[in-house]
């Protein structure tokens, strides 16, 4: 039975543009592919990619502060302003405006009647209609035929006619006028034609509108992948066409309308693909394809104030993330289970991955759910050029090699330390250096991590043959190395067992991880008075160490430095 189809309320448009972010990092080398025109740089996925999640960074941001969180307009004004700001190339330009066309509609839609609940399907056809209107300004208020403008107005128009059947047939209705106009794309433009390809723009937007369905009505919908398919030329026929060295984009302030077309003319004459979004407060985002770079900076000076500067190198087949998608250099993404977990790594500077719900459910160890996907959008979260990841045990070797060559072919220096428990993700986090070279840090973390002895303590929940003889449920099961070695009454005499084991040959540090299987303060703090004793009784000179992590599966992770 389908569920009933979702208001496009606050909460919505918050996981929508979540979504967007997810399935840009799926699409995102079929529309790189695709990308020919006005440069064959190949960037337009990774431009809205890193656009949108400028937008969404802006907009939990201002949830978290609790500003405006039940708004609509709030949250369309939060995407907005942090896509011109974070706006990557001009396909991101483009994106900034589409989104400001929300913001736009919703904001007036909130004058007229206080705090705005939820977009219905008037009110979000007049916000792509605001979108065509700004991008086109944006680019001087010429539209080219065959572009991401053509699949928009199509979009537009088909939510327009369907505004009376309702926003859940609207969306429909929109995606699939949207796939029309962006399969007609080639007759429009010749560079499409020449390439075999639909505009990357438009597939990109096609994107946006497939995730506004599935949030809405809970289904996406099967498309078709689009691939370049040149046609033959003459073999006289010229093959190459003119690119510019440089991209250059920058924030302007302090700059009216008069001064932005005065700078609009000279950047024409510096290069193509001028593009100049207004914001509020005279602000605008300016983006130029020019070979004289200090010139395209030195225009902007002349009429306002300058931030943001990212100039960056064009070539056309270039593949990779853009440069300056980044706000920091390096970061380290620690993918571990429960609550306390996850603010003990953070604690110590991690961007943490958490598997979902269903992970560690029932069973004798935990599972391993976190997808290549899930790890690649994880990467991208963190904003940083260079990512040292620590699974932790949670994710699967296929799933892990997959992501992190999914994001090193894109141009993130990824970095997997093969930590195979948190208690060893701890050890190689605790000699993190970002001030290291990325391989230099990542040999000293994985041979921290490696020096861990480590293992864990379960509840038996059946009765079964192990090597260290039977166990009944409600047994404690001392692990390492994949095999039960220690078969006790209960937790703590496994644990004991266990640490007995682990420190056979010294230690001088001993962690213990208490998962959410103790699931009592009694039993947590009974557990660590009796590791306690026997740790200062029977191994002296070795410091203990506990935290709470409320992990699901095992009982105890157990670690030995």
């Amino acid at each position: 039975m389908r569920t009933p189809d979702r208001l496009l309320d606050a909460s919505a448009l918050r996981d929508w543009a979540h979504a967007v972010v997810s399935d840009l990092i799926i699409h995102i080398d079929e529309i790189n592919r695709l990308n020919v025109f006005p440069v064959a740089d190949s960037d337009t996925g990774a431009n809205m990619l890193f656009t949108m999640r400028a937008a969404v960074a802006e907009a939990d941001s201002a949830a978290s502060a609790g500003a405006g969180a039940e708004d609509v307009a709030r949250v369309a004004a939060a995407l907005s302003s942090g896509a011109l700001t974070g706006a990557r190339g001009n396909s991101g330009v483009i994106l900034s405006q589409i989104l400001r066309g929300i913001a736009d509609v919703t904001a007036s839609a909130a004058a007229s009647g206080g705090t705005l609940s939820a977009v219905d399907a008037n009110v979000l056809g007049a916000a792509l209609w605001r979108g065509v209107e700004l991008v086109v300004a944006s680019m001087g208020g010429v539209e080219i035929g065959g572009t991401i403008v053509s699949v928009l107005r199509a979009a537009a128009g088909a939510v327009e006619q369907c505004a009376d059947e309702g926003l859940a047939s609207a969306v429909i209705a929109a995606g699939d006028a949207a796939v029309v106009a962006l399969e007609k794309t080639p007759e429009q433009l010749d560079v499409l034609a020449d390439a075999g390809a639909v505009d990357a723009g438009g597939r990109g937007l096609l994107v946006l509108l497939d995730a506004l369905r599935s949030t809405i009505t809970g289904q996406a919908p099967t498309r078709a992948v689009y691939q370049p398919s040149p046609r033959p030329l003459p073999a006289d026929a010229a093959t190459d066409r003119p690119v510019p060295q440089f991209e250059v984009m920058y924030l302007l302030a302090g700059c009216d309308a008069v001064a932005a077309d005065e700078l609009r003319d000279r950047l024409e004459e510096l290069g193509d693909s001028v593009a100049i979004a207004a914001a509020a407060s005279d602000s605008h985002s300016v983006h130029v394809h020019t070979d004289d770079a200090g010139a395209a900076v030195e225009a902007g000076l002349a009429v306002g104030r300058l931030s943001r500067i990212v100039i960056s190198a064009l070539s056309s087949g270039a593949t990779g993330l853009p440069a300056g998608s980044w706000s920091r250099g390096r970061a380290v993404l620690a993918v571990v289970d429960g609550d306390g977990a996850a603010e003990l790594f953070a604690a110590e500077g991690a961007c943490v991955l958490r598997p979902g719900p269903n992970a560690l459910g029932p069973g004798p160890a935990p599972g391993a759910d976190i997808s290549a996907h899930q790890l690649v959008r994880a990467v991208v979260d963190t904003g940083a050029a260079q990512v040292m990841v620590l699974p932790n045990g949670y994710v699967a070797v296929e799933e892990l090699v997959a992501g992190c060559a999914a994001a090193i072919g894109w141009g993130v220096d990824v970095v997997p330390v093969p930590t195979g428990s948190m208690v060893q993700g701890l050890a190689a986090l605790a000699v993190h250096d970002p001030g290291r070279p990325a391989v230099d840090d990542g040999y000293t973390m994985a041979r921290a991590a490696g020096t861990v002895r480590h293992g864990s303590v379960r509840i038996a929940t059946q009765k079964a043959l192990t090597w260290a003889g039977t166990c009944k449920p409600g047994d404690g099961l001392g692990i390492a190395g994949d095999e039960v070695l220690i078969v006790a009454h209960d937790v703590a005499a496994a644990a004991i067992g266990l640490v007995d084991l682990l420190l056979a040959s010294g230690g001088d540090l001993l962690t213990v991880l208490v998962g959410a299987g103790l699931d009592d303060d009694t039993a947590d703090a009974e557990m660590g008075g009796i590791l306690e004793k026997h740790v200062h009784d029977h191994h002296p000179g070795t410091e203990l160490v506990t935290y709470r992590t409320g992990h699901r599966g095992d009982a105890l992770l157990i670690g030995v430095e």
